[in-house]
């Protein structure tokens, strides 16, 4: 029962607590770059949560293999095996994302999250313990990007998903489909989140 409950709060806190957009603010290239669309958060995410998985999961397996002086090139080549792994797969079977994420595929490999949750958890914890913070620090980092994406593209197309979602004729703001666009989601989406908290420890006090 204890490992269950230490396995959730892992989960939890990279889900919520320690989610790597809104809390920790990593992984600020890919955020404002790729989410112009909802669709493209998504599959992003998605990627991102895969290599972080199992690079989580093969960092931990062979931490105590791996001398303390190559600790950091042994998780990047980790790392890049499995991100080649994700674009390969991308270009397979889903060529039109894969086209859509563009460069931001190949540079998963210096995604500051995945190399991040590799030095401070996964070459300190086992192999369960660092599939439940990789899943759960992934779902966080889809969840965030989804919703940028979702505003974004509604703001900016009208739509989400694909999916039109305003009456035909409707003025859209197309600067929300380029970079100063991200930023202001972002920046819009991070201040409620920041004032629901203080309201939330304003009542608690």
């Amino acid at each position: 029962m204890e490992n269950q409950n230490s396995l959730g709060t892992i989960f939890k806190n990279g889900l919520i607590n320690r989610n790597p957009t809104f809390v920790m603010v990593l992984g600020m290239c890919p955020t404002l770059a790729v989410t112009t669309s909802a669709t493209n958060g998504f599959g992003m995410g998605l990627a991102v949560t895969f290599v972080l998985t199992c690079s989580n999961l093969l960092i931990s397996m062979f931490r105590n293999f791996i001398p303390n002086q190559v600790r950091i090139p042994s998780f990047i080549v980790i790392i890049a095996s499995f991100s080649s792994i994700v674009q390969m797969l991308l270009k397979a079977y889903v060529p039109v994302l894969d086209k859509a994420l563009g460069i931001f595929i190949p540079l998963i490999v210096v995604n500051c999250i995945i190399l991040e949750r590799g030095e401070s958890f996964a070459s300190k914890h086992n192999m369960i313990a660092s599939i439940a913070d990789g899943i759960g620090i992934g779902l966080g980092f889809t969840f965030a990007l989804t919703i940028i994406g979702a505003i974004r593209e509604l703001l900016g197309n009208g739509s989400i998903f694909g999916f039109n979602m305003v009456p035909a004729g409707t003025p859209v703001m197309l600067g929300f489909q380029v970079a100063s666009g991200g930023f202001i989601t972002l920046a819009l989406v991070l201040a409620v989140i920041a004032a629901f908290r203080n309201r939330k420890e304003n009542k608690n006090i």
